[in-house]
C-alpha cells in the first residue's frame, strides 16, 4: 500500500488564497443571476462596477478517497444587492449525509442553513468561530460585514455538491437582508417552493 505524503498548506489573511492548493475557482456577480430577489438591481450593480468577484475558492484535494478530506478558503466580498448581502450559490452535498466545518478567520458573516423541508437555522460567523454544517442540510455562506469574509473550509472528498436542490426550490425559504442599521434580519422569499416529500424522501436515500 502506498501512502500519501503529508502536505502543508498557508493561508494569506490578506489576500484570501491559500498556498499549496490545487484549484481555484471564482464567481462574479453576472455569475449569480437568478440568486439575488431583484434582478433589476443586479444589473444595475453590475454596469456601475465592472462586474467585480464577489467569492472565490482556493482547494486543496489530495484524492477523491472517501475516507479523504478536501480542504481550503472561502474569500467573500462585503457589499448588498439592494438589500440583500453578497451572498454563494449554496448547495447540499451530493452524498447529503456528509458534513462540513468550516472555520471563520476574518471578517463577519452568516452559515444559513436549511434542512429538506425547510426549517431555516442561522450560525454567526467571526474570527476564530467554527461553523458545524451536520449532514442534509442545505447551506450557503452569507458576508454581513464590511470587511472581507475569510472562511477555512473541510469536508469528505467524495461528499460532491449538488447546486440544483435551491435552483428547483426559486431560492431558499429565507433571505438574509440588511435590517435598515448595522445588522441583518431574516425576510421570507415569497418565490419559494416546497419540495415534495418524494424529493426529500430521496435527498435521504442518497449516502453512497
Amino acid at each position: 500500500m502506498n501512502l500519501a505524503e503529508p502536505a502543508t498548506c498557508s493561508i494569506s489573511m490578506l489576500a484570501g488564497t491559500m498556498t499549496g492548493s490545487t484549484g481555484r475557482y471564482a464567481k462574479r456577480l453576472s455569475d449569480l443571476r437568478g440568486i439575488y430577489a431583484d434582478d433589476a438591481a443586479l444589473t444595475a450593480l453590475i454596469q456601475t462596477t465592472g462586474d467585480p468577484v464577489v467569492y472565490d475558492v482556493c482547494d486543496f484535494r489530495p484524492s477523491a478517497d472517501p475516507g479523504d478530506l478536501i480542504l481550503g478558503v472561502t474569500r467573500m466580498s462585503p457589499g448588498k444587492v439592494a438589500r440583500e448581502f453578497f451572498l454563494t450559490r449554496g448547495h447540499v452535498h451530493a452524498k447529503a449525509n456528509r458534513p462540513e466545518v468550516y472555520y471563520g478567520q476574518k471578517g463577519f458573516g452568516v452559515m444559513q442553513l436549511e434542512s429538506p423541508d425547510g426549517e431555516t437555522r442561522i450560525v454567526e460567523i467571526g474570527p476564530q468561530t467554527i461553523c458545524y454544517v451536520p449532514p442534509f442540510w442545505i447551506h450557503r455562506s452569507v458576508n454581513t460585514g464590511t470587511d472581507d469574509l475569510l472562511m477555512m473550509f473541510s469536508y469528505p472528498a467524495d461528499s460532491g455538491q449538488d447546486y440544483g436542490i435551491i435552483e428547483r426550490s426559486r431560492g431558499m425559504r429565507h433571505r438574509v437582508v440588511s435590517d435598515g442599521a448595522e445588522g441583518w434580519t431574516l425576510v421570507e422569499n415569497p418565490d419559494y417552493v416546497a419540495r415534495a416529500p418524494s424529493e426529500i424522501a430521496k435527498l435521504f436515500e442518497r449516502t453512497d
